[in-house]
């Protein structure tokens, strides 16, 4: 019964993971060896993580190997001097190509931005609504002020009524 609550104690999975101290698969492998029942769970748990891993594998693209094998091929036939150069000359282009994407050049007649009129009219109701708020906050905080006011002299109203 031992071995059973050893088995589902986890302990299996995380030797497999190699996440177990070095106390912990001293003393697997010493139970390993005592019962034979252990080695067929720890099998049958790389089996079940193997089937999961291969269910779960994505593959690569297509030409991945093709890729891969160009670019070896590349480094075996440059001599290694010229191993920098070429890619000094793609880490250039591709930064042009980051710095033409990132800014778009813009030829204008004049200096004036023009926008559709739908967006006239909604900056021109955010600023209204802008302004209603506004209004809104200062009214009510002029209310809260005179609300505070008003308690404040009802509590002292009540003071000089409960001590005459």
């Amino acid at each position: 019964m031992k071995i059973k609550e050893y088995v589902e104690s986890g302990v299996l999975e995380a030797f497999v993971l190699g996440l177990t101290s070095e106390a912990e698969e001293r003393e697997l492998m010493q139970l390993m060896q005592q019962h034979p029942e252990l080695n067929s769970a720890l099998f049958e748990l790389e089996a079940d993580m193997e089937r999961i891993a291969q269910y779960m594998a994505v593959a690569p693209p297509p030409d991945m190997f093709a890729r891969i094998e160009n670019s070896i091929n590349d480094l075996v036939i440059t001599p290694d001097t010229e191993i920098m150069r070429p890619n000094e000359r793609e880490w250039q282009q591709s930064k042009e190509s980051e710095n033409k994407s990132r800014y778009i050049e813009v030829e204008a007649e004049s200096n004036y931005m023009r926008i559709h009129k739908t967006w006239k009219w909604v900056f021109a109701a955010v600023f209204i609504l802008g302004k209603i708020f506004l209004a809104c906050a200062i009214y009510f905080y002029l209310e809260s002020r005179q609300a505070k006011q008003q308690l404040q002299e009802l509590k002292t109203e009540i003071k000089v009524l409960k001590h005459p």
